[in-house]
């Protein structure tokens, strides 16, 4: 269910193709566009900071942004061609959902003046007065990410799942999987023996699917070798039923370097780790506002992989 002709993938500044595809749209835009000095434009925060590429579907750059150590979003620039078709704001949304996985109480930004607008629609507020950079007027904004306190009579959102350690996000698992009613889409860059391999969890999976027509399980896996090896046993339920359990590699040079993980159903729940060896992220059972985002970047990233021969059907 494809609902964009663009995709958001991580990048990597230590990765020369990253490095490259992210400074060849922020010159484009900031340098030769706006007129910002070039020496203002990359500086050491690029160095650790978390970034993220929109691409189109041909593959081309049209979109980059970051999230640097300081909580602060910046860098974020989308070619003419496709502004004003969600891309600023799907990159913007992704950042913001980042920090607030991370746990941090805020982001911050500093806003060009004329795009101030387009950060308060995003619940962005100006902090302190105008100031001048680059030869070009900006204002500091910052967005609150902690909810405030709800009155006591106000009933506890039934959605919202923990996501915050091994355990809670171990039971957050289980929680959608017992949600599910025919389809899973799973994404990890690495299986471990911890993850989907408990019985409560095999059954789960295969109740989905044996579950009749409509079922269908996909997972996207960068490392098939250790499964394989540690004869991990999501592997051989896959291998038994494998026309309703598809494994797929991604190739994509781009897609191999976002290390998130995600779990998500038909039943609008889903689970994301920013950082798939960390477990800290967010979950929620019945959010498909949520998902949606999530949903639209499994599918391109399952439309450009490739199929996972050696996790196929033995010969048993």
């Amino acid at each position: 269910m494809k609902l964009e002709n663009f995709h958001i993938v991580s990048a990597e500044w230590s990765r020369a193709s990253d490095r490259e595809a992210l400074l060849h749209v922020r010159q484009s835009v900031f340098v030769e566009e706006l007129g910002v000095p070039g020496l203002l434009e990359a500086d050491e925060l690029d160095h650790d900071a978390f970034h993220l590429i929109a691409r189109d579907d041909a593959n081309r750059v049209i979109g980059t942004a970051r999230l640097t150590a300081t909580h602060q979003i910046g860098r974020l620039a989308v070619v003419p061609a496709w502004r004003r078709q969600g891309v600023g704001v799907a990159l913007l949304r992704q950042l913001v959902d980042r920090a607030r996985a991370l746990g941090w109480p805020e982001v911050r930004l500093d806003a060009q003046i004329d795009a101030v607008d387009f950060y308060r629609r995003e619940g962005f507020a100006s902090d302190g007065e105008l100031f001048e950079e680059g030869g070009r007027l900006h204002q500091a904004m910052r967005k609150p990410l902690v909810a405030a306190a709800r009155p006591t009579h106000a009933p506890r959102d039934p959605g919202a799942l923990a996501a915050h350690d091994r355990a809670s996000v171990e039971e957050a698992r289980v929680a959608l999987l017992q949600d599910a009613r025919h389809v899973l889409a799973i994404q990890l860059p690495e299986f471990d023996v911890d993850t989907l391999n408990s019985a409560q969890e095999l059954a789960e999976i295969r109740r989905i699917a044996t579950s009749g027509r409509g079922a269908r399980i996909r997972i996207l896996l960068h490392d098939t070798g250790a499964p394989l090896r540690d004869g991990h046993r999501l592997v051989a339920l896959a291998q038994r039923l494998s026309s309703v359990i598809e494994i797929r590699r991604p190739v994509d040079e781009i897609d191999l370097a976002n290390r998130s993980a995600c779990l998500l159903n038909d039943a609008g729940g889903y689970l994301l780790l920013p950082e798939h060896d960390r477990p800290q992220g967010r979950a929620a059972r019945h959010d498909r506002a949520g998902q949606a985002p999530l949903a639209q970047q499994f599918d391109a990233v399952w439309e450009r992989a490739e199929r996972a021969v050696e996790l196929q059907a033995l010969h048993l």
